[in-house]
């Protein structure tokens, strides 16, 4: 059967504070699938259940090799998951505050696009 794109959302994350790429990912996709409902998946595309797409995420964010990809997985409550990590996003020069357990200034941007494919 041929794989088509039902939707495509994109988002933004950052860790202000903590410098963790993870965060910022995480973050990145939670945005992305905020503000949407799915209904077409049944009415449209006619599947039995939420778990039968399949969601394709992509992850640019700095230090991409040391994001917990299963952490980021978790922000998306169905589907058979997938995600691309690649090294990109943003690093802002921010303050550090020691109460924060800062290890430096630099905050975290991440950029993300979450693609809905059906069967």
């Amino acid at each position: 059967m041929t794989r088509k794109r039902f939707v495509i959302e994109m988002g933004m994350g950052i860790d202000q504070h903590g410098q963790d790429p993870t965060v910022a990912a995480a973050r990145a996709v939670r945005n992305a699938i905020a503000h949407n409902a799915l209904p077409g998946i049944w009415e449209v595309a006619g599947l039995n259940h939420p778990d039968e797409m399949i969601v394709e995420v992509q992850v640019a964010v700095p230090y991409a090799d040391q994001v917990r990809q299963d952490e980021v997985l978790a922000v998306l409550p169905f589907g058979q998951k997938f995600l691309t990590l690649e090294a990109g996003g943003m690093v802002v020069q921010g303050r550090a505050i020691e109460s924060l357990d800062d290890k430096n200034d630099e905050m975290l941007i991440a950029v993300a696009a979450v693609t809905v494919w059906v069967e």
